[in-house]
Order: C-alpha cells, then sequence, then structure tokens
C-alpha cells in the first residue's frame, strides 16, 4: 500500500470514526431524553398514587371515626336510658316505702302534713340536719 493509499484509508477510517461518534452522542441524547420522560411519568404515577392513597385513607379514617361516634353515642343513650329507668324506680321504691312509714306514724301524721307542709318540710330539714352531724364525725374518722 502506498501513501496515497494510507492516506485515504485513514480519512475514510476518520470519516467512519465521527460517524460513529456522531451516532452515540445521538443516541446517549436520546437516552438521557428517554430517562427524563421515564423520571418524569415515574414522578407524575407517584404524585397520583400517593394522593389516592392519602385520599382513601383520610376518607377511610373519616368513616370510621363516623362509625365510633354513632356507636359512642348509642352507648351513651342506651346507658342514660337504662340509668333513668333504674333512678325512676328506686324513688318509687323511696316514696312508697316513705308512704308506708308515714301512714304507720301515730297521731295522723299524714293528715297533719297534707294540711300544714310548711311543718312537714321543716321536721324533714330538721331531720336531716340531725342526721348530718351523726354521720359528719364518723365521715371525718375515715380521713
Amino acid at each position: 500500500m502506498n501513501d496515497r493509499q494510507l492516506d485515504k484509508k485513514i480519512q475514510q477510517d476518520a470519516a467512519k470514526v465521527k460517524k460513529d461518534l456522531r451516532t452515540l452522542a445521538e443516541d446517549s441524547a436520546n437516552r438521557v431524553g428517554n430517562l427524563e420522560e421515564n423520571i418524569s411519568e415515574a414522578t407524575t404515577h407517584a404524585e397520583a398514587g400517593i394522593a389516592t392513597w392519602v385520599e382513601d385513607n383520610a376518607s377511610k379514617m373519616s368513616r370510621e371515626l363516623g362509625k365510633l361516634t354513632r356507636d359512642a353515642r348509642k352507648s351513651m343513650v342506651s346507658a342514660a336510658t337504662t340509668l333513668k329507668e333504674d333512678i325512676g324506680h328506686g324513688l318509687s321504691q323511696y316514696n312508697t316505702k316513705v308512704r308506708e312509714m308515714v301512714d304507720k306514724a301515730p297521731g295522723g301524721l299524714s293528715e297533719q302534713a297534707a294540711k300544714y307542709p310548711w311543718v312537714a318540710l321543716s321536721i324533714t330539714v330538721l331531720a336531716g340536719f340531725l342526721l348530718g352531724m351523726l354521720i359528719r364525725p364518723a365521715r371525718q374518722a375515715l380521713r
């Protein structure tokens, strides 16, 4: 091979290397562009997934909180109804026993209390004070 052929061969090889480098640079640029698109798409999907997850969990929590509130309300209404019935029953028993005691009292106490209610109230208040004085020392001894 002579010098001329060698120069021609070198120029062809150099042109081929330049072309290959240009193709390699274009491919690299395309891959970087595709990578950017893939990252952008993945980020968009991740954001949408996270937003959906947050909304789903928030609505689930809201439903659970509503259910808990309704259950608590039902329990409180049930307890209040039971308590009201128990108190009504207890007061009814108390009134019955007091009425029996007043009816058994000598001297027609029930008729006198009906005629003079202020006297009956005064006697009841005095009895309450006496009972309070009797119980009070016992309460202090417990401390």
